[in-house]
C-alpha cells in the first residue's frame, strides 16, 4: 500500500458538528492534520527517465489535464521539463466541467505563464482541430536547436495517468488521417506504461507524436488534492476507499449546488449525509448483496444493500457527467 494513499484513507474523515452550515450541509471536509505522502510507482518513475531522454527529440509539449480540476495536480517535475521547450495545455473532457468556470480558469492559469490552452472533447473531436495548427505556430516561432533542419514536427503528449493522452492521439488520426486507433485507451490509470515510439496523426504538416506514462507528483501538495486526483481517475479506486471518495464528491456537489444526484436516484430532497445518498444509489440501481447472519437457531443468508457498490456507481457518475457538469478546483 503506497504511503500517501494509506494517509488518504485515515486522514479522510467526514466533518460533523461545528463544520456544518445552517443550510444543513458541510462548510469544510475535514482531512484530519495528516499530510500527503509520497506514491510514486516504479513504472512511472523510469518513465519520466525515458521522457527526459526523449526531450531533445521533440518540438513541443503538449500537456494534456483533467479540466474536472484544471489548477490541480498538475504534476510539477513535468512543469520543470515544460520550461525549455514550446508548451500547449490541453483540458480534455471539456463536457464534463462546468462551462461558467472556464474564463476564471483561463485567467489564472495565465497568471500561472500558461498562455496556450485548448479546452477538448476527444469522443466527438470538438476543438481537436485546433492542436495541430497551434502546434505548428509555435515551433515555428521557436529555436528547434539540432532539429532547425527537418520538416517534421515531433510532438511529445505528456500528463497525470487517465486525463486522456492517448484518447487525444487516436482523435488526431481521425481528423488528420481517417484512421482508428493507434493506442490502448482505458478509464483506469496505468494504461500506458512506457514511452511508445512514434506515432503519425498528420500529413501536412508531417506531424509525429509520442505518447507517454501518466506521472503522478511524486509529492503531493496535500491531501485534498489528492482526493481530486483521485475523483478524476488519476489513483486508482481502491487504493483511496470509494466511500471516502463517494463522500468527498458529495461534500463538492452540495458546496456548487449541484443536486443533479436527487433526480437521478430518486432522492426527496439534498442531503449531505453520504450512507442516506447510498442507499438510494443502491436502491435505485439495485446493487444488494447476500450476507450470513448468525442467529440463535443458526445461520440465515439476508439479502441487504451493497453500499461500496453504490458508492463506486455513484463515483463512475459523476466521471460520465451524469451527476452535472462539475469543476472542482
Amino acid at each position: 500500500m503506497r504511503r500517501w494513499v494509506g494517509a488518504l484513507r485515515a486522514a479522510a474523515t467526514v466533518a460533523s458538528g461545528p463544520c456544518l452550515e445552517s443550510g444543513g450541509f458541510r462548510t469544510r471536509f475535514d482531512f484530519g492534520s495528516r499530510d500527503a505522502a509520497s506514491w510514486f510507482p516504479g513504472h512511472m518513475a523510469k518513465g519520466l527517465r525515458q521522457m527526459r531522454a526523449s526531450l531533445r527529440r521533440a518540438d513541443c509539449l503538449v500537456e494534456v489535464h483533467d479540466p474536472h480540476i484544471p489548477l490541480s495536480g498538475r504534476n510539477p517535475v513535468l512543469q520543470e521539463v515544460l520550461g525549455i521547450r514550446p508548451h500547449l495545455l490541453v483540458l480534455n473532457k471539456m463536457d464534463l466541467a462546468d462551462p461558467r468556470q472556464q474564463s476564471r480558469v483561463l485567467e489564472q492559469l495565465r497568471q500561472q505563464g500558461c498562455l496556450h490552452v485548448v479546452f477538448t472533447d476527444c469522443q466527438r473531436d470538438s476543438n481537436v482541430k485546433k492542436i495541430v495548427p497551434l502546434v505548428a505556430k509555435l515551433v515555428n516561432s521557436s529555436p528547434r536547436y539540432h532539429r532547425a533542419e527537418s520538416t517534421e514536427y515531433s510532438i511529445m503528449v505528456i500528463g497525470v495517468p487517465n486525463v486522456g493522452k492517448s484518447s487525444l492521439i487516436n482523435s488526431l488520426r481521425r481528423l488528420h488521417l481517417k484512421k482508428g486507433k493507434a493506442t490502448a485507451v482505458g478509464g483506469e490509470p496505468g494504461v500506458t506504461k512506457a514511452v511508445l515510439t512514434r506515432i503519425q496523426v498528420c500529413e501536412t504538416p508531417l506531424v509525429y507524436l509520442v505518447d507517454t506514462p501518466g506521472v503522478l507528483p511524486p509529492k503531493l501538495a496535500d491531501v485534498e488534492t489528492g482526493m481530486k486526483l483521485a475523483l478524476c481517475g488519476a489513483i486508482r479506486d481502491h487504493l483511496v476507499g470509494e466511500d471516502i471518495m463517494a463522500d468527498y464528491l458529495l461534500y463538492v456537489l452540495n458546496q456548487q449546488q449541484q443536486f443533479g444526484y436527487m433526480e437521478l436516484y430518486g432522492l426527496p430532497e439534498a442531503s449531505d449525509n453520504i450512507r442516506h445518498v447510498l442507499k438510494y444509489v443502491a436502491v435505485a440501481l439495485g446493487k444488494t448483496q447476500k450476507v450470513k447472519v448468525l442467529t440463535g437457531t443458526g445461520n440465515v443468508n439476508m439479502t441487504m444493500l451493497d453500499y461500496s457498490a453504490a458508492a463506486y456507481e455513484f463515483l463512475r457518475a459523476f466521471r460520465a457527467g451524469r451527476l452535472g457538469r462539475l469543476t472542482l478546483d
